[in-house]
């Protein structure tokens, strides 16, 4: 069940980390963030869990199209992140999901300099701002001919 407003939080946060990747500057989290501690059961249960996707995506990531997760780069993926943070910040239904494909894809390819996991990603942010400006648009449409249908409806009423 999803849990509101986390994908507001989550997505401010991406956003802070788009806008550092675009400076140039270090990615960093916030002392208060970094501060942040687990329990011991919990910490151990979430590094199994990132030990597991660790290894997993080691064996099909490796070094390659370097030139897409290069410095010069760095800067298309930030207005890219930014983008796919804006999209899970805004209420729309199932429209987490692609953002958050593309991210982990261009994430993944940033750290292991694999520019074909970059593309990836790249390919998930087009699909995603598709499907968002799909689904705003269809909101749109659907909802001027709802307007339109409850103004035929009251005014049919009034008469």
């Amino acid at each position: 069940m999803p849990v509101p407003g986390v994908g507001t939080v989550l997505g401010c946060g991406v956003l802070a980390l788009a806008l550092n990747l675009w400076r140039g500057s270090g990615v960093s989290l916030p002392l208060r963030v970094g501060a942040f501690e687990l329990s011991g059961l919990w910490a151990a249960r979430v590094l199994r869990l990132l030990a597991g996707f660790y290894a997993s995506s080691g064996r099909l990531t490796q070094p390659r199209l370097m030139h897409f997760a290069g410095d010069k780069a760095r800067r298309w993926l930030a207005i890219k992140a930014a983008l796919m943070a804006v999209l899970i910040i805004l209420p729309i239904p199932f429209g987490n999901y692609f953002p958050a494909l593309a991210l982990m894809f261009v994430g993944l390819g940033l750290v292991a300099s694999d520019g074909l996991a970059i593309l990836v990603g790249t390919a998930m942010a087009a699909l995603a701002m598709a499907f968002g400006i799909g689904l705003i648009w269809a909101a749109w449409f659907w909802g001027l001919e709802a307007f339109e249908f409850l103004h035929k409806l009251s005014i049919g009423l009034a008469a």
